[in-house]
């Protein structure tokens, strides 16, 4: 097996494996009817917009879509301190799961070592705007926000209109030109434009 391919019947053990370690999530979500583990819809998801915003993917990166929040749920945020301090620590801890959990897996299946090191690496996104595969996991995975979680964040953060405007536009400048046009693309409410609007006209003014 070469380190940037591997047989389709892999990629989908290792979708099935990721998907099992993520099984055990309490939270659960409502779809068609049945109760599903948070987690596990939320990689399935990753898998079906990579898949269209980009279908020639490498299987490494397609991996890493699957599994970039792999057993997130077993590093709540609450367990660190309040503050940023505490915040960066937990993501910091967060990225090191991530990349043990699913270089573990690949492992586990008989991929190449370098295959595995790979992916984990694409799944800690330390490079983003130099490495391709890692932003593209970024875009990926805001996309799935947009399209999945904004009506739920709004609602929470309602309150808080400078705040989530601060929050829009950090994201938007982490993602490419090819995001930000396949964002657009989703129609975004009007609400959201314009505190995106404002956010980035306040991140400009604090940059002067």
């Amino acid at each position: 097996m070469t380190s940037d391919a591997i047989p389709a019947a892999l990629l989908e053990k290792a979708y099935a494996a990721i998907d099992a370690a993520n099984g055990s999530d309490p939270a659960r979500v409502e779809v068609d009817g049945r109760s599903v583990p948070a987690a596990v819809l939320y990689g399935q998801r990753m898998t079906q917009v990579l898949a269209r915003f980009r279908p020639d993917a490498s299987d490494a990166l397609k991996i890493a879509a699957r599994g970039q929040h792999i057993e997130r749920f077993t590093i709540p945020r609450e367990t660190y301190p309040a503050g940023k301090a505490g915040y960066f620590r937990w993501r910091t801890e967060l990225k090191n799961v991530h990349e043990r959990r699913v270089t573990e897996i690949l492992l586990g299946l008989g991929l190449e070592a370098a295959f595995a090191e790979r992916v984990g690496k694409i799944v800690r996104k330390d490079r983003l705007k130099q490495d391709a595969d890692m932003q593209v996991l970024e875009d990926v995975a805001v996309l799935v926000f947009l399209t999945y979680e904004l009506d739920a964040f709004l609602l929470k953060h309602r309150p808080e209109p400078e705040k989530v405007a601060g929050i829009l536009a950090k994201t938007w400048g982490k993602m490419s030109e090819e995001g930000h046009a396949a964002a657009l693309a989703l129609n975004l409410p009007r609400e959201v434009v314009d505190l995106l609007h404002q956010g980035l006209a306040a991140r400009a003014n604090a940059e002067d």
